[in-house]
């Protein structure tokens, strides 16, 4: 996109995936960006019933948005056919990063390294899950759904009747994955577009003060965790973060940012876990955090995402 300031910006949010919450706090925060840099704009949810009409009169939507109906490609591909431009992500991107499996095979397949996982089959009964899981993998491990965002849903089990009974207890109208739940250091590293260069900002590491792991409750309360950036971590396994993002940026297609999380074992071992492709975009958050530590104050960094918004029509 060019320098010069677009008509009117809509930012999006909102929405009706669980992330919902999350989604108001990044979208309201940008607002009040954009209006204190002088931008016009408009406010729109994404979940309202008049959104199509007002949002084909915006010159750029910029996506303040996150989870399913947003993040996934489907939000990407309405923009698409009313040829409204948009910050993040293209349609096949997102819909493959929200998928975690289809993500992690991508991601892979580029050489970065990922952990094992098993599917939870629909139709199966809790118990012989819990048992094929077992003999696929040692405990503890962690359940997720298969395209969710923002830790939705995640839990640890520790035995495989704690794993019976949690499949037994979830909604499996919709795909949930296993995977070896890792002890050790949880990381994020961004990737931000830099003058047109993707750039890795400096690595986020997060730290829970009372829960066993970075779940929904403790993203959502500042009193349950806090940031370390840049991470703790011996150089040579932050250069390997580092490089593993933007490997991950590149394969997956991602466009203006991206943000990877991470484990690092405590033996050292990097394994990659998923990628926003629309990360939070609070004051306060992961993204920002990152950006201020690489000297990249809030309004410049939403200045920044909106110039990578692309103008030039159709893409993948």
């Amino acid at each position: 996109m060019n320098q010069s300031k677009p008509g009117l910006i809509a930012v999006v949010s909102g929405g009706r995936s669980a992330e919902r919450d999350r989604s108001l706090l990044s979208g309201n925060t940008v607002l009040q960006s954009l209006d204190r840099q002088g931008y016009r704009t408009q406010f729109l949810d994404a979940s309202a019933c008049d959104f199509i009409d007002h949002i084909k009169a915006a010159d750029v939507a910029f996506l303040a948005i996150a989870g399913q109906y947003a993040e996934d490609g489907k939000l990407q591909g309405l923009l698409e056919t009313l040829g409204v431009p948009y910050t993040g992500s293209g349609v096949m991107t997102s819909a493959i990063g929200m998928n975690k499996t289809m993500a992690k095979n991508v991601v892979a397949a580029a050489g970065v390294p990922v952990l094992p996982q098993a599917l939870i089959p629909p139709q199966v009964e809790p118990d012989a899950v819990a048992k094929a899981i077992a003999d696929a993998m040692a405990f503890p491990v962690i359940l997720k759904p298969q395209s969710e965002g923002g830790s939705v849903g995640m839990t640890v089990c520790h035995e495989i009747g704690e794993l019976a009974l949690t499949v037994a207890a979830i909604d499996r109208a919709g795909a949930w994955l296993v995977e070896p739940f890792v002890t050790g250091t949880a990381v994020t590293a961004a990737v931000l577009d830099v003058n047109g260069t993707p750039t890795v900002l400096p690595v986020l590491e997060t730290l829970p003060t009372e829960a066993e792991f970075y779940d929904y409750t403790t993203k959502r309360d500042k009193n349950l965790h806090r940031y370390r950036c840049p991470a703790a971590l011996p150089e040579e396994t932050t250069e390997r973060i580092a490089a593993a993002a933007l490997t991950a940026h590149r394969a997956l297609g991602c466009t203006g940012y991206s943000r990877s999380d991470f484990m690092v074992s405590n033996d050292g071992t990097v394994a990659w876990l998923e990628v926003n492709t629309l990360p939070g975009l609070s004051r306060t958050g992961n993204l920002a955090t990152m950006a201020q530590a690489a000297g990249i104050d809030y309004d410049t960094l939403v200045r920044m995402i909106l110039a990578t918004a692309d103008r030039t029509g159709y893409r993948p």
